[in-house]
């Protein structure tokens, strides 16, 4: 059995190699961004989302842990943090999986087959379930507002349409925002998968 720096290493450079933009945080491969479109099936189609990933030491065993960076209106998808309620990453992982997975199948099947049964966004579970058609109007308005163009850089995405204007936060996920020397990586809240 291969280590897990060496499956790290492997499903990043995998997902580095197909047709994903993935930019290191901090030269560090178990804290990345990547760049995820809406797929083209969905009221999510020309939205662009920055995603963080953080990788465990434990990983492949382990899940990762991902947040949505900018804004996005789902039922699954906590609008203030970014954490994603996917069960096949918070309670069904496998180390069968890997990070291709996550961007080419897990994501682009949550967008298209919403749960609005298990929200972390009640809004738009409430929204989506009494009136679809608002609950696509308001998505594609979410699109158009935080999704389209984003900034390569963490540091651009703070003082851009991107953050939240009432109070200038953006998702994260776990661990990632404790661990910051200036304390200042735009980060709204913390992922617990």
């Amino acid at each position: 059995m291969s280590s897990p720096k060496r499956r790290i290493e492997k499903d990043v450079m995998d997902l580095m190699m197909s047709d994903h933009d993935v930019t290191l945080v901090d030269d560090s491969i178990q804290q990345f961004h990547v760049i995820f479109h809406g797929p083209s099936d969905t009221p999510y189609v020309g939205g662009i989302w920055k995603v963080r990933v953080e990788l465990p030491d434990q990983y492949p065993i382990k899940s990762p842990s991902i947040g949505f960076m900018n804004k996005i209106y789902h039922p699954n998808i906590d609008e203030s943090s970014g954490s994603v309620c996917l069960d096949v990453i918070n309670q069904t992982w496998s180390p069968m999986f890997g990070l291709l997975n996550i961007f080419e199948n897990f994501l682009p099947h949550l967008l298209r087959y919403a749960n609005p049964s298990d929200p972390l966004n009640t809004e738009a579970s409430n929204l989506m379930t009494k009136d679809e058609s608002k609950y696509i109007e308001t998505v594609k308005e979410y699109v158009n507002r935080f999704a389209k163009n984003i900034p390569k850089d963490p540091a651009d995405m703070e003082n851009s349409k991107y953050s939240d204007n009432e109070d200038d936060e953006l998702s994260d996920v776990g661990s990632l925002s404790d661990d910051d020397e200036n304390g200042d990586d735009g980060v709204a809240g913390d992922l617990e998968l």
